[in-house]
């Protein structure tokens, strides 16, 4: 594989924080690299370093001759007064543009619900954001970097785009680098994870989930001063063994190497005795949606939507931008009251919103975090432990020293996490959750997934995270053409059920019952197909073929990790060679891997 660029001895400082120490790193053909770290520690630092938009205090960026580098920045730099047609494709004539497959591509996938001739100045900040977005993609670049290209994003968004960076270039060629704190996208386009922090970047192999279980086995050799990292990830990682990404698109074998690590290991949650707890808390009435509606003038939102919300119950909301989702939230919180038919609430439930809005921190805006967390109780139970507010605000990654600090100079993030610890401060038994991830690195999304673990409550969850919402909630809901519908398959049904013609969605639409299981519907990409008994004893035979074969692979795979822990760190040529030696190794196991899964989809669908 060819060299793309690299980076030698690169040092960057400001006047308060060291960023990189000494940091050497390349970027090969076929590389695709997500980079994850605490917010602050430098991951936009190091991309705007490596496309040459700030110069390192010491050390150089070195790109291969003739190189086209396209960056996406977190700000974007259109112009005001063009149009959307201007800013994406220019001067260029309609029937040059419209023949290209690739330029049509992005604009239905990202610019598909925009007025082509409205002005920039017109759109909202995720509209631009989109745009932005458009124009890098609709152009021919070697190397791809994106700064939270997902921010924004639906969840279709995020699913298209991330098909079109898989398919973007040839096997083997381009190199892309991805900021982003979307974790299933990570898992989906990234075969290296570059971890950011205290100066350095630590190397993995694979996407996101490789990334938690390579971590953890750091983590296991450093114990003694990383403890309670070592403990989330251990969390993580059996979340990662038994949820539902295991269930459905990895194969066994990738995750055999975790059992034993997750042997003792308890489930994330105990469903039994968190339903037990919250029944205590707000008996068994909570909220029922009876064929409810929903309209402001002649625009109808809502219609019909049957829904009876139980005691401890976790479901997320999943629907595109606009379809319904604040309205339905509304009705569940009293916000909103219903045009047609009713809301049924219990007696006893306390609700409690996080939005994607400050205004719980408005009356605190000027104190510190220290005194707007003393005016609450002294102790507090959580997962049958009893902790301090200080101790809380620890787990959600606040330090000592920002205790003192005024609520007004806090972060983005840091301020969405003392919001959420608020709310939950005040005991309420019905948590409503409005795009919780907004301004949160990797490392805080675990430690809030760790805190809702043990939360004894109804959970509601509105997010285009899927990652999160797989990993926080038990049952997920679509809003679809103003009704509510159950989805047993999960995010994957849904994201089936938005490809298909409105339409065919309208029919399919029905109310819900959260206490009834419905059937998925059938679809064309659900068909049978009929093979025969000698065709299936075959792709049995190879399947098990296949298995030996990883299973021989990943303990070739597993040694050259041996190799590289024992070897001198400092002798490179011999590092370079086993690095080598196992990347060729993770390739072909991933070769083994998609046939062995291809093979499944044969034998499940017939």
């Amino acid at each position: 594989m060819a060299h793309l660029l690299g980076a030698q001895s690169l040092h960057l400082e400001y006047p308060t924080k060291v960023i990189f120490e000494s940091v050497t790193l390349g970027i090969d053909d076929g590389d695709r690299i997500g980079i994850v770290g605490r917010n602050g520690d430098g991951k936009s630092s190091l991309m705007r370093l490596l496309a040459k938009r700030i110069q390192p205090d010491s050390g150089q960026v070195t790109y291969r001759r003739d190189l086209t580098v396209g960056y996406l920045e977190q700000s974007d730099p259109l112009n005001e007064n063009q149009t959307v047609a201007e800013a994406v494709v220019g001067e260029t004539e309609s029937h040059v543009w419209e023949s290209n497959p690739k330029i049509r591509s992005v604009i239905t996938g990202l610019l598909g619900d925009l007025d082509w001739r409205a002005e920039i100045a017109s759109l909202s900040g995720g509209q631009r954001r989109r745009v932005a977005l458009a124009v890098l993609l609709t152009g021919e670049w070697d190397v791809l970097m994106l700064d939270e290209p997902t921010n924004h994003l639906d969840l279709e968004g995020v699913a298209w785009l991330a098909e079109h960076l898989k398919t973007r270039w040839a096997k083997n060629s381009g190199g892309l680098l991805v900021v982003t704190h979307d974790r299933w996208f990570l898992d989906e386009i990234s075969n290296q994870t570059w971890e950011v922090h205290d100066g350095v970047i630590d190397s993995f192999e694979g996407g996101y989930a490789a990334y938690v279980l390579q971590r953890l086995e750091r983590d296991r050799q450093a114990a003694a001063i990383e403890q309670k990292r070592q403990n989330l990830m251990r969390k993580e990682l059996a979340w990662l063994r038994r949820g539902a990404p295991a269930r459905t698109s990895k194969p066994k074998f990738r995750i055999d190497a975790a059992n034993e690590l997750i042997a003792d290991v308890p489930p994330i949650r105990n469903p039994i005795e968190l339903e037990r707890m919250a029944m205590t808390r707000m008996g068994k009435d909570v909220v029922d949606l009876l064929d409810a509606g929903v309209s402001y003038g002649d625009a109808q939102v809502l219609h019909a939507v049957e829904w009876r919300i139980g005691p401890g119950e976790r479901a997320g909301i999943l629907g595109r931008n606009g379809a319904g989702k604040s309205t339905l939230l509304g009705l569940i919180s009293g916000a909103v009251s219903p045009t047609t038919g009713r809301v049924k609430r219990g007696k006893t439930i306390k609700v409690a919103a996080l939005t994607q809005q400050f205004d719980l921190l408005d009356e605190v805006w000027d104190e510190r975090v220290s005194e707007v967390i003393a005016r609450k109780k002294t102790s507090y139970d959580v997962g049958g432990k009893e902790l301090t507010p200080g101790q809380l605000l620890e787990r959600l990654g606040f330090t000592s020293a920002q205790l003192s600090t005024p609520v007004r100079d806090l972060s983005g993030g840091q301020k969405r996490r003392l919001q959420l610890l608020l709310i939950l401060l005040d005991e309420p038994n019905v948590l409503i959750l409005d795009e919780p991830t907004n301004d949160m690195d990797t490392d805080m999304l675990t430690a809030i997934e760790d805190l809702l673990d043990s939360w004894p409550g109804t959970l509601i969850v509105v997010s285009h995270d899927r990652y999160l919402l797989e990993r926080v909630t038990d049952h997920q809901y679509a809003v679809m053409n103003g009704t509510l519908r159950h989805l047993p398959g999960g995010v994957d049904e849904y994201v089936r059920l938005s490809s298909l013609p409105a339409p065919v969605n309208a029919a399919r639409a029905t109310s819900v019952d959260s206490t009834r299981e419905m059937a998925p519907p059938t679809s064309p990409t659900a068909s049978k197909t009929t093979i025969s008994g000698a065709e299936r004893r075959n792709l049995e035979k190879e399947n098990a073929s296949l298995e030996r074969k990883i299973e021989k692979n990943q303990d070739a795979l597993n040694a050259v990790h041996q190799e590289m822990v024992a070897v001198d760190q400092s002798d490179f040529a011999v590092l370079t060679e086993l690095n080598s030696k196992a990347h060729t190794l993770a390739e072909h196991i991933a070769e083994l891997e998609a046939q062995w899964l291809a093979n499944l989809e044969l034998l499940e669908s017939s």
